[in-house]
């Protein structure tokens, strides 16, 4: 399948389209890319996606899907290899509720931290959410470093200490690298 087949509707700042960018890396999955521009959005966009109206937009055969969790399980669903969702049914559902968790979170500084503080506690002892991979939460959670980046360049000040809560720096480093299924660096 080409990448004729296969259109992702974004913009560069949206850390939804980032979500679905890596998933698409992992799964080795190639397609077309379509920047956005949000104030003057593109009537294919508001064609595939004429509830919300926003980005990510991904589109498979012509058929528009929306939201980029959805999105997540779509891929992985239809791309089997490198899988995202984990086997078992108990750790797909956990996976699903640690999303869940992470889009429900605002973006204020002091709820994030908090939320961080439980996600870091949740990981203790594991490299990402899933054990050894990346899988499906790792990818939700991907925007963290991203966005401590931009409110400690906005605050000016460092906002988050790696040693108490190490869950941004440890996904940063995994994510900047342009990890691979395994979280390892890919050659590219």
């Amino acid at each position: 399948m080409g990448s004729d087949d296969v259109v992702l509707y974004g913009t560069w700042s949206s850390f939804f389209v980032d979500r679905v960018k890596w998933a698409l890396k992992m799964k080795g999955v190639e397609y077309q890319y379509v920047e956005e521009d949000l104030l003057n959005k593109s009537p294919m966009l508001l064609q595939y996606n004429p509830v919300y109206k926003k980005v990510p937009v991904f589109v498979h055969a012509g058929n528009p899907i929306a939201e980029s969790t959805v999105i997540l399980q779509y891929i992985d669903e239809v791309w089997p290899q490198n899988p995202i969702m984990p086997e078992d049914p108990y750790d797909r559902s956990m996976a699903r509720f640690w999303a869940k968790f992470l889009d429900e979170k605002p973006f204020y500084i002091e709820p994030a931290l908090a939320a961080l503080q439980v996600l870091d506690d949740h990981l203790r002892g594991r490299k990402f959410f899933s054990g050894d991979t990346i899988g499906y939460t790792d990818l939700v959670a991907g925007w963290i470093p991203r966005w401590m980046a931009a409110m400690e360049e906005f605050a000016g000040t460092k906002l988050l200490d790696p040693q108490k809560i190490p869950i941004p720096s440890r996904l940063g480093l995994q994510f900047s690298r342009g990890s691979n299924h395994q979280g390892q660096s890919s050659a590219s």
